[in-house]
């Protein structure tokens, strides 16, 4: 028998410690905190698939195992590569289902990781991928701020990149070693969307969610320039207001760790962490979601959390209560895979605490039909997706699943 004490690391804050005894005959198991390794023997227990996956006919299928990994895409025009986030610093590749030992990109020289809620923490591919070879990271630096910085594919290998050649878009203040967000997406404008949380520590002790001065505690949508640096698009909200940040999108959220735009429609979904209560979702139809203010610190999920003013606040459209079990919500994907017909249309989400995976639907102001998938992932970090519409559940203790039809 072997009582393993896993830490969750919970990139939203989350100040507790889980512990899992698993019996395990003939065999070992090691996983430190933070750390990779996964055996066989253990796989039931940081996945599983019940009998709701059968009904819906879903399952996990592990891809592979990594280092702490804290996310997952695929390269537009690429079927053949999944690219892997590790937090300390290294991209991974998985090259059709087979992980390369040479990492793609190792930055981890750059990137401080130290902390539970740092390191790399988000990628991000643009349309013209293939053309340029370009694409952009985020990840925390030594003093706590998050950078974002774009870097390219090495001429003639599909399979590297460069780590020379650099080129920094934009570093965002950040006071404390959490809430740092740190979603990258391109939208079906061709612009960058950046997610970076409140400044961390608890309760936005500077109030910075509803501060329109500064970029902490907002969504931010930039146009990356080839040779760094960035433009900001002439129709932001709030170009050229006195006192407010041109780069600004969305504001007032706490820790927008995963966000994620439909493939098919272009909507926007943003999985928000909460303080101590609520989780929450929100979501912007395209065509909608310019300047939202989405309410944090004045609240939490729909409930007041401090005094003041919210001006326009847009509630969530689906709120997880931690007396339900959750604690920090990983915003997921709407499923555009053709073969899970059961999945098909419906938004995907689950938590760091709580390992079941659900699905809804969503719409303007709603969330309609949320329920289990009957798919759980421990430790979970982030969703994933790749070229090909197909969606991965990661787990900060090594594994990487895909949902694939049983």
């Amino acid at each position: 028998m072997l009582c393993l004490h896993l830490r969750s690391v919970r990139l939203q804050g989350l100040k507790r410690l889980r512990a899992f005894c698993l019996v395990i005959a003939g065999g070992a198991l090691a996983v430190a905190c933070g750390g990779s390794g996964s055996s066989a023997g253990a796989q039931d227990v940081l996945a599983s698939n019940n009998a709701d996956a059968a009904a819906n006919g879903v399952r996990l299928v592990r891809v592979a195992t990594f280092n702490s990994p804290t996310y997952l895409a695929g390269a537009p025009g690429d079927k053949h590569r999944l690219f892997v986030l590790e937090k300390a610093g290294r991209i991974m590749l998985v090259v059709n289902g087979h992980t390369r030992a040479r990492p793609f990109l190792d930055i981890s020289h750059l990137v401080q990781s130290s902390s539970t809620e740092q390191g790399l923490l988000g990628l991000a591919f643009p349309p013209d991928y293939q053309q340029t070879g370009r694409f952009y990271v985020a990840y925390t630096i030594a003093n706590n701020d998050v950078r974002i910085a774009q870097y390219s594919r090495a001429g003639g290998s599909p399979n590297l990149a460069s780590a020379a050649g650099a080129r920094i878009v934009l570093t965002v203040p950040h006071r404390f070693s959490n809430h740092n967000g740190g979603q990258l997406a391109f939208a079906p404008d061709g612009d960058l969307y950046i997610g970076i949380g409140d400044g961390g520590s608890e309760g936005d002790p500077d109030h910075l969610g509803q501060n329109n001065s500064v970029l902490d505690g907002k969504i931010l949508r930039i146009s990356p320039r080839s040779g760094g640096g960035y433009s900001i698009p002439a129709d932001n909200p709030f170009v050229g207001s006195t006192g407010k940040r041109g780069e600004i999108w969305a504001y007032g959220l706490r820790n927008p760790w995963r966000f994620s735009f439909d493939r098919l429609t272009g909507d926007l979904a943003i999985g928000d962490v909460g303080q101590d209560k609520y989780e929450e979702i929100d979501f912007a139809p395209r065509g909608t979601g310019k300047g939202a203010n989405y309410g944090w610190s004045i609240f939490e999920g729909r409930s007041r959390f401090t005094p003041g003013k919210a001006p326009g606040a847009v509630f969530p459209v689906l709120v997880a209560p931690h007396s339900a079990g959750y604690c920090a919500i990983i915003g997921g994907y709407v499923v555009r895979d053709h073969s899970l017909p059961s999945l098909y249309g419906r938004y995907l989400f689950g938590d760091d605490c709580k390992p079941q995976i659900n699905s809804v639907k969503l719409s303007r102001g709603r969330a309609r039909g949320n329920r289990s998938t009957g798919l759980s992932v421990n430790a979970m970090s982030s969703f994933g997706e790749d070229a090909a519409g197909h969606v991965y559940a990661v787990s900060l203790a090594g594994p990487v699943y895909r949902i694939a039809p049983r």
